[in-house]
């Protein structure tokens, strides 16, 4: 009986290291990315998982995220992956794409055609809707909290001023 009841303990607890050590992985690739070393020799489970395992700040702040996919698809085709994304290629220019690239620098602030659309240098078209919402979360709370002191602080100003006014 004791033989039996030390065997499945041995198997329970090779089971909770193998699951221990699977969890890992995904920390281990995450903390390969953040790092700057290489992140290929995984297996696409182990990819998924960092890439569910990966916390916001890190998908904020960092090209984490696009790297461990680069790495995943790196490792579905085939080829030698890593950080630069080994098997990716750029698409080449059209010759009428070309000419246009060389044409850009002589033509001063002129506006182009590229891909159809009229392009001005140095103008970015933005919303200012996206660049708010392009902010974090935390940020845009002190940010409406400052706004917020400022109205109340200037509210009582004006307050103050007027009572003033109506005492003298």
């Amino acid at each position: 009986m004791r033989i039996v009841s030390a065997s499945a303990l041995a198997l329970s607890l090779l089971v909770l290291l193998a699951a221990a050590a699977s969890a890992d992985t995904g920390a281990k690739i995450i903390e390969r990315c953040t790092h700057g070393q290489s992140l290929s020799g995984f297996s696409q489970k182990d990819y998924r998982r960092a890439l569910q395992e990966l916390p916001t700040e890190v998908e904020e702040y960092s090209d984490c995220a696009s790297l461990i996919r680069r790495a995943q698809l790196a490792a579905a085709g085939g080829g030698g992956g890593g950080p630069s994304g080994g098997g990716l290629t750029a698409t080449p220019l059209s010759p009428s794409e070309r000419s246009a690239l060389t044409r850009a620098p002589r033509s001063g602030g002129k506006r182009l055609n590229v891909g159809g659309q009229l392009v001005s240098p140095g103008v970015v078209h933005a919303d200012v809707s996206s660049a708010l919402s392009s902010l974090p979360d935390p940020l845009l709370a002190v940010l409406a909290f400052l706004l917020a002191c400022a109205a109340a602080l200037g509210g009582r100003a004006i307050f103050n001023g007027v009572r003033a006014r109506r005492s003298n």
